[in-house]
């Protein structure tokens, strides 16, 4: 192992794996990311994909991706799509074939039986209830089933008619013979296997029992030859079953558990059951919805997986659970965006300006930089004419001293351009403003006023220069920092986690944007100056209607809170 490597990671599981190295200097380092495809993965799982996946390049090791389907009710192929999808997308490559639990039921099953042949595994017939209530809780300790002394050969005969379909669900299981006293209550004759009949996606109707997840797990990690298996914090005490399991059948190969922190963020939830009841009841659109963190919906509102890498860099790995604030994954996507990001005038909410002394046919085009720190990223045209919109919240008829934008009798910016003056403004029959009268002085164009005081500046698009786009604006989807605690979190549902606003981008811009939009690989992000950072939604937008979706605000709260 190189020094240079045991001197650079400090985390708590490279110091395992560097002490692993040092007691066997040949020693091929194996681990695997092992989701069930139930769902979309979330920013959880890109925690620990980074995790596996960095470990693997770093010990010149292999990761493996290994779907665990020992639930064919949750499962579809979709899932599987989507999750070799994300992972790609991440920037990693697995190690060989795609892997399934599945493939190896067969062995699955002949080290059940070894269980049973050593006493150590018994059919149960008590109901799901009655094997709850037998289980006992922390303070007091289980009882056995009245099953649990069934002979070998009775076992084996039952385990049999299981695996053959003569039981219906529910009326049968496979348990672990351990401890029903155990204080482990993972320990307390675990259920290994159970009778589904339901068609899977891999072995269709090849199966009828299907192991369960501590059964499978442990066995498969044997089976690959892993050698390091890193899971979250809430499976700690699954380690004792783990081990149990190993030493108790006739593995060669005995895989090391060790546990990290799971992430959890602020304002989100992270439950892949919970997400799917949002679906559901129509909260969200899907698992792609911009106000979840699954890597679908993050990618659809304009996370890079650059910036997802920097944030799980940032929280680091620790057996120590907290919550991370949400404003810290913020910042990782503004930073890099602020490097690379197109810079371009939008309107959301647009008041008009008319500019009296420019006549009809005044036109002008200016060329401005699409980045004012990197010149090789070239320009763009803009138009100045006599009419123009600005954002509504960028005029006031009635103001304090701290107001600095445009108001009557005084003087503005316009960004790139001139200097103007509002001197009138013109209302609606419900006394709504549309129309502001300004003056237009030609002669401030780069240069100062006479007073030598450059008034405040403010982003505008001439009427002649506007496409009309929607635009999308995600707050947190729910109004508590953590939701996931929360029993009956529908409740603490934010009513405006999502604002939509109809205005206008450069139609310069847009022009070249509707060109490409059918070119699913074709990843434009956008400043939109003194507003936000945002992207092209692909999913809702078509060749003559464009939606873009807020990335990220331009403030950034939390690396203020990391400075004070």
């Amino acid at each position: 192992m190189d020094t240079k490597i045991k001197n650079k990671y400090k985390n708590f599981i490279c110091q395992i794996i560097n002490n692993d190295f040092n007691k066997n200097k040949s020693l091929s380092f194996c681990t695997r990311f092992p989701p069930e495809p139930n769902g979309h993965l979330h920013i959880g799982h890109a925690k620990s994909i980074c995790l596996n996946f960095e470990l693997a390049h770093l010990y010149e090791g292999q990761c493996n991706l290994r779907f665990d389907d020992t639930n064919p009710l949750k499962e579809k192929i979709k899932y599987i799509n989507s999750i070799k999808y994300d992972i790609n997308w991440m920037g990693y490559k697995w190690h060989g074939n795609v892997r399934y639990s599945s493939e190896y039921f067969s062995e699955l099953y002949e080290y059940a039986k070894e269980l049973i042949k050593r006493g150590l595994a018994y059919v149960d017939q008590l109901t799901k209830e009655q094997i709850r209530q037998y289980r006992g809780t922390l303070n007091t300790p289980g009882k056995n089933s009245p099953y649990r002394n069934r002979t070998i050969k009775e076992n084996m005969q039952l385990f049999k008619k299981m695996k053959n379909g003569e039981f219906s669900e529910g009326e049968a299981c496979l348990r672990a013979k351990i401890d029903m006293k155990s204080s482990f209550i993972i320990m307390r004759d675990p259920v290994l296997y159970r009778i589904i009949f339901a068609d899977h996606h891999q072995t269709q109707n090849k199966w009828c029992i299907y192991p369960m997840y501590d059964f499978a797990h442990c066995l498969s990690d044997s089976i690959e030859g892993i050698t390091h298996s890193l899971c979250t914090l809430e499976f700690q005490d699954n380690k004792s079953l783990y081990n149990w399991i190993l030493k108790h059948t006739s593995v060669k190969h005995h895989p090391k558990q060790y546990e990290f922190s799971r992430l959890n963020l602020e304002f989100s939830i992270l439950s892949k059951r919970k997400i799917k009841k949002l679906i559901d009841k129509k909260i969200i659109e899907g698992w792609d919805d911009p106000r979840i963190p699954t890597l679908s919906g993050l990618r659809r509102k304009g996370y890079t997986p650059s910036s997802i890498k920097k944030f799980c860099q940032k929280i680091g790995v620790t057996k120590q659970n907290n919550l991370i604030e949400f404003s810290m994954l913020e910042h990782c996507i503004r930073k890099e965006l602020n490097e690379t990001a197109i810079r371009t005038m939008a309107i959301l909410e647009p008041i008009k300006i008319f500019l009296y002394n420019l006549n009809e046919n005044h036109e002008e085009k200016f060329t401005v930089p699409n980045h004012p720190n990197y010149p090789k990223m070239g320009t763009h045209k803009i138009i100045f004419t006599n009419t123009l919109y600005i954002e509504r919240s960028d005029f006031k008829e009635k103001y304090d001293n701290k107001y600095k934008r445009l108001k009557l009798g005084e003087k503005i910016r316009l960004r790139y351009a001139y200097i103007i003056k509002a001197e009138k403004i013109e209302k609606d029959q419900y006394n709504n403003i549309i129309n502001i009268i300004c003056y237009c002085d030609l002669k401030t164009l780069g240069k100062k006023p006479k007073n030598n005081k450059n008034p405040s500046v403010i982003h505008w698009i001439s009427e002649k220069n506007t496409l009309a786009v929607e635009f999308r604006l995600y707050n947190p989807l729910f109004n508590i920092k953590n939701p996931d605690q929360e029993k009956n979190f529908l409740s603490y549902i934010n009513s405006d986690s999502l604002i939509k606003k109809y205005g206008f981008i450069e139609k310069i811009i847009g022009e070249k944007i509707q060109q490409k939009i059918h070119d699913n690989n074709l990843k434009l992000f956008f400043q939109f100056e003194r507003i936000g950072y945002f992207c092209i939604d692909y999913r809702n937008s078509k060749k003559d209607y464009l939606v873009f979706n807020r990335t990220v605000s331009l403030r950034d709260t939390w690396n203020i809170k990391k400075l004070k």
